[in-house]
């Protein structure tokens, strides 16, 4: 569908009741995090230690984030934290959206590592501290620090489906134990693009945290 299309739609909701306006909000989001593939958000900062190649080595320092459980819908994951960047949060203010989005995922691996819950999260700012950030108002929503460490990464484009991830992470794995690098965790999705991006522009991660010397 063309932009133009989620632009009318857009119109149309905004003269309709105020039971639409966040709806619209989600719109103008995806408008503008999904088509504007060029646009740059700021992304964590991060050190490659080392390049193969089908993928890198990155080393990420600590790192602040909102986050929500997605053991139920993953859309309804995403609402949350959009909500909670858009104004629902102890100071009513907006936070800019970075990227990317991600989603720990839970697939069969030959390595015993420890899972958490599935969790979606937004990273915040690196003008925030979890002193500075806004509270969200949703306790569904909580502020993390992601603990610093090494990740084995795999980019490709296409669209973020489970089938596209799945199978680059398998491929991740099968390289680091062809390395003999040893994993501690499982992967992690990493979305860059919105759904308004042409598939082929996208930017997508699967992203494994390793052991590293």
């Amino acid at each position: 569908m063309s932009q133009l299309f989620f632009s009318n739609i857009l119109k149309i909701m905004m003269s309709e009741k105020r039971q639409y306006k966040q709806l619209a909000t989600l719109v103008v989001f995806l408008i503008n995090f999904g088509a504007c593939a060029a646009m740059a958000y700021e992304e964590p900062e991060y050190d490659v230690v080392q390049k193969k190649p089908d993928y890198e080595v990155r080393y990420y320092g600590d790192r602040l984030v909102a986050q929500t459980d997605q053991t139920g819908s993953s859309s309804s994951a995403f609402r949350r934290l959009f909500n909670y960047i858009s104004g629902a949060n102890t100071t009513s203010i907006k936070v800019e959206m970075t990227a990317p989005v991600t989603q720990s995922e839970k697939i069969e691996m030959t390595v015993p590592v420890t899972f958490e819950n599935k969790m979606m999260r937004f990273f915040l700012p690196a003008s925030y501290t979890i002193g500075t950030a806004p509270r969200p108002t949703d306790p569904s929503v909580e502020l993390a620090t992601v603990k610093g460490g090494y990740y084995a990464v795999r980019t490709y484009s296409g669209r973020a489906s489970d089938r596209n991830f799945k199978s680059n992470s398998v491929k991740l794995l099968a390289d680091l134990e062809k390395h003999q690098v040893s994993v501690t965790g499982q992967p992690v999705r990493a979305t860059y693009n919105g759904p308004l991006t042409p598939f082929f522009m996208r930017r997508n991660e699967a992203m494994i945290r390793i052991e590293w010397e």
